[in-house]
């Protein structure tokens, strides 16, 4: 079980911080915690990270909800785009947008998921995951150019 949770904890530590942003430990946590008592349940071994990731996913989600961040900031306060710690820091972009807009921008431009492999780990419809992406590209992209 050690080994298990030793070659798990990075790869959901990857998923939930930039989703759950400074909750990505308790939400790793959190995914590590249903991965164990799920466990049983997997019955194809091979789908075990696909399997994780779709915990991790929903569990990061869930997590940043529940905090006060759940709440996207106003992109209106952001320093212009001269501002060069802002410049160099995305991660503060990142932390203003709603927990389910990150979850949508990692999975699709961090991690590389198309919008159908996005929709079924985020248990969404593809037209759903393709307009969140949308609303969640132009937040970004008017905070990052204002």
């Amino acid at each position: 079980m050690n080994e298990l949770l030793d070659a798990l904890a990075p790869y959901v530590g990857r998923i939930c911080t930039p989703i759950a942003l400074a909750d990505g430990p308790d939400a790793a946590q959190e995914t590590l915690v249903a991965v164990f008592r799920g466990l049983r349940s997997l019955r194809d071994p091979a789908a075990l990270y696909g399997w994780v990731r779709a915990i991790a996913c929903r569990e990061a989600v869930r997590v940043a909800r529940r905090s006060a961040r759940a709440v996207p900031a106003d992109l209106s306060t952001l320093p212009g785009r001269g501002d060069p710690q802002l410049a160099a820091d995305i991660g503060d972009v990142l932390e203003r947008l709603s927990p389910e807009h990150r979850a949508v921008l990692v999975l699709r431009d961090i991690e590389g998921f198309d919008e159908q492999s996005a929709a079924e780990l985020l248990g969404l419809r593809v037209g759903t995951v393709k307009s969140r992406l949308h609303r969640a590209r132009d937040s970004f992209r008017k905070a990052w150019s204002s």
